[in-house]
């Protein structure tokens, strides 16, 4: 195993990561650091680095470099994005920060910056057509994609910090501001020759700093009670108040706002100025929130080189496989569950009558069943339950997160409680319970016919006779264990599924 660390130097945030690179391709963030140094700030007037920005940034360098160290860093990429990339003294900044801190920094171009982004995005997300939009300090990118294929990018030479300098006036109230930037920005728009090509149907994800400050924003009007902030939906009916709120507050009752950055505060409404233009310009109903950008597109390169010329296929089962190496999981047990699972959905579907959809929210759960024994045998249905609703997974919805780790939860001989699950229901349908239910008895099912995890238990036949369902087995050896393992839940299958349960 390799730990790197990537620093991601920006216009308005100097951000590092530390990233086990493990076998097989895959990674884990096991660390970061984040800084506010507003190296972008007051460059317009003439386009140099200002001294202090320069002095803040290495401080925070030499900090990100001292932790690098103490975690066993063996290998440090660092890239620096729109304000060094326009700087004018941008070299002896490079150079001084090589002789101070020991960091090689590699300016990215536009397009490698763009790029990047689209890799973070496209590796983490299971969305086959899009359009980026990423807020940074000083520049801002659009990506258009389609059937995972960029088909086109931009990179505007102004973002958060940049626009707040630049439309700063002590005689505008500062809704009167926040509306001439959206102005401003709808020209830039306009003005982008490919920009009425996009496909109506693409979807808008939003990445960023910004973008995950109006998450947490968010979180905290509507109570939205998971702490994740990829693949977040908002609507555009539900970010408008929040935006007509903060453009027009003083920069003082903006930092007394819950779910608002201090550090931010001064920014947010010029950020939020160019979602609002961008909403507006292509009537988006909804955006999604993307947790992964140009940090993230700079890992999965590393961990798997390929991505640099196709994206995964499959983001879902990348994520998955990631966090059973992670966790320490039996993998021969998890295929082994997960493929016993599927067999069982697909041969019930005459009683339980689920779309395909569901079997996605199986699939994580019957892979990820057994991970909260990392914390404790004794109740690990619980710990798993857990561990779901807080993991990084890629390429499901919050609500399919949400039932797969009730569903873990009823793997073993567990109830549904009653109050964790009113926590979640504005993210729920009403027959979700049941629909958990009985998902929770086919993995529960699944797993004892692999109880002494050596695959005795082959495939499953399902008859469906009458009042009953008898589940013939294909072994290879003595089943006795998992077959009377799988028939303790003959009781909880006749509940969910009104059947009696015979398995030979």
């Amino acid at each position: 195993m390799e730990k790197i660390g990537i620093i991601d130097l920006g216009s308005n945030s100097a951000r590092l990561v530390i990233v086990d690179l493990f076998a097989d391709n895959h990674f884990m963030v096991v660390d970061e650091l984040k800084e506010s140094v507003r190296l972008g700030q007051d460059m317009e007037r003439d386009g140099f680095l200002k001294p202090q920005r320069v002095a803040e940034t290495i401080r925070t360098l030499k900090m990100f470099r001292k932790l690098c160290d103490a975690s066993g860093v063996t290998r440090i990429i660092a890239v620096a994005t729109a304000a060094v990339r326009r700087a004018k003294n941008q070299r002896s900044f490079l150079d001084e920060i090589q002789a101070s801190c020991g960091i090689k920094i590699r300016v990215l171009s536009a397009e490698e910056e763009a790029l990047y982004v689209y890799r973070g995005v496209i590796n983490t997300m299971d969305v086959p057509k899009g359009i980026v939009l990423e807020i940074g300090g000083g520049a801002t990118k659009i990506v258009y994609y389609n059937r995972r294929c960029i088909i086109n990018y931009v990179t505007l030479p102004f973002g958060a910090v940049t626009l707040t300098g630049l439309f700063a006036d002590d005689g505008l109230k500062p809704e009167e501001i926040a509306k001439k930037i959206e102005e401003f920005f709808t020209e830039q728009l306009k003005q982008i020759e490919w920009i009425n090509t996009v496909d109506p149907d693409a979807q808008m994800i939003g990445v960023g700093g910004s973008f995950r400050n109006l998450f947490k924003i968010s979180k905290m009007v509507h109570k939205y009670p998971l702490d994740t902030v990829h693949n977040y939906v908002m609507k555009t009916e539900e970010f408008l108040p929040v935006y007509d709120m903060l453009k027009v507050l003083d920069l003082d009752k903006k930092k007394k706002i819950k779910g608002l950055s201090a550090e931010r505060a001064d920014i947010l409404p010029a950020a939020l100025a160019i979602v609002k233009s961008f909403v507006s310009f292509f009537n988006f109903e909804r955006f999604t929130i993307s947790g992964s950008g140009l940090r993230e597109g700079i890992m999965v390169n590393q961990a798997l080189p390929m991505t640099e010329e196709k994206p995964i296929s499959d983001v879902l089962n990348y994520s998955l496989t990631t966090l059973v190496k992670y966790y320490g999981c039996d993998e021969k047990h998890v295929e082994h569950v997960v493929n016993l699972s599927i067999q069982l959905f697909k041969q019930l579907r005459v009683l339980h009558k689920f779309p395909r959809q569901y079997l996605k929210v199986l699939k994580v759960a019957a892979t990820l069943h057994d991970c909260g024994q990392r914390i404790k045998y004794y109740n690990h249905q619980r710990h798993s339950c857990y561990m779901i609703l807080n993991a990084n997974l890629y390429g499901v919805s919050h609500r399919d997160i949400v039932l797969a780790a009730f569903t873990a939860c009823c793997h073993k001989k567990e109830d549904i409680n009653a109050y964790e699950w009113a926590r979640y229901r504005d993210l729920l349908h009403e027959d979700d319970i049941e629909i958990v239910k009985r998902l929770g008895v086919m993995l529960r099912i699944a797993e004892s016919l692999d109880r002494s995890m050596s695959g005795t238990v082959k495939s499953i036949n399902c008859d469906i006779l009458g009042d009953s369902v008898i589940m013939k087995t294909e072994v290879d050896g003595d089943a006795t264990l998992e077959i009377r393992d799988a028939m303790a839940a003959s009781t909880e299958f006749k509940k969910s599924f009104h059947k009696n349960l015979e398995i030979l």
